[in-house]
């Protein structure tokens, strides 16, 4: 199932570690602040902003020389997406993706008590009509393949939405338009970790997008890292405020998103993935919240 057009937006997908780390990188625009307290959950002033992106900007070369590429194998150093970094990437997301399947499948269940009762519900009706114990208790079982069914359909109709879109070309969609760029982490030589930063004229925001790291390199802060290169891009490009969406079902990544001053703004339960149809039986088996979340650097 392609998306018709190759600029539609498709939702932000984060897999967040729970440590912090504060890991040095390298990048042309934006360089990593050492100060965690830059980031807060209330707006900075246009005068500490500026500040700030000088601040960057002036440590630039001495961050560069610490960690140039190839060099410090033993540290993960955070710089821009390259063309031979395509294939790592896809890999990266595409398996942060398929993670969502059994999480919204079955972890997600415990967030919808009211999904929880209808399936109570009919479990009690299964006994009514039916009068036969093995088959009420098969239905539990039942409704649960369904929502493994639903949300395996959903999801992969999802990742191929994105992978026709922007994550076909990352160069033309990210690293070419003004205000928009992607990062990898590298640790000994190898991509761990992806996001995506996209400006967006009209509002003049920033959009947090495509974080995700490699299941293996998980709880090294390479996630906050990858954050917080998003958040000195939007001080350096003069953005107001940084926001991005997800159906995220583990606490980990709300948590991480508050960790980077990110404050929640609002959340809904109809919401429709890009790239997959509704029908009502997807309804009944597959549900999501969809949360928004935006750190507010300066007023306009």
């Amino acid at each position: 199932m392609h998306c018709t057009s190759p600029k539609m937006v498709c939702e932000t997908k984060i897999v967040a570690d729970e440590h912090d780390a504060t890991i040095p990188g390298t990048k042309k625009e934006s360089i990593i602040v050492s100060s965690s307290q830059m980031w807060t959950s209330t707006p900075l002033p246009a005068e500490a902003a500026t500040a700030a992106a000088d601040t960057v900007v002036e440590s630039a070369g001495e961050v560069e020389s610490k960690e140039p590429p190839g060099r410090g194998q033993d540290k993960v150093f955070i710089r821009e997406f390259e063309l031979a970094d395509h294939g790592e990437v896809r890999r990266i997301f595409c398996e942060g993706i398929m993670e969502r399947i059994p999480n919204s499948a079955f972890r997600g269940l415990r967030q919808q008590p009211q999904t929880q009762f209808l399936y109570a519900m009919l479990t009690l009706m299964c006994y009514m009509v039916t009068k036969s114990l093995p088959l009420t208790c098969c239905t539990p079982f039942l409704l649960m393949g369904a929502r493994y069914y639903y949300s395996r359909r959903v999801i992969l109709g999802y990742l191929d939405c994105a992978l026709h879109t922007d994550m076909e070309d990352i160069q033309a969609f990210y690293m070419k338009p003004t205000g928009s760029c992607f990062w990898v982490a590298v640790l000994e030589g190898r991509v761990v970790g992806i996001v995506a930063a996209q400006g967006r004229e009209d509002d003049n925001t920033v959009e947090l997008r495509r974080m995700s790291v490699d299941q293996r390199y998980r709880g090294k802060g390479i996630a906050k890292a990858l954050g917080r290169r998003v958040l000195e891009f939007a001080v350096l490009n003069n953005y107001s405020a940084v926001v991005l969406s997800t159906t995220a079902v583990k606490l980990a990544a709300h948590k991480l998103y508050e960790s980077l001053g990110f404050r929640h703004t609002g959340e809904s339960q109809d919401h429709t993935l890009p790239g997959t149809p509704r029908s009502t039986l997807q309804s009944l088996f597959f549900q999501i919240r969809y949360h928004r979340y935006r750190l507010q650097l300066h007023e306009e």
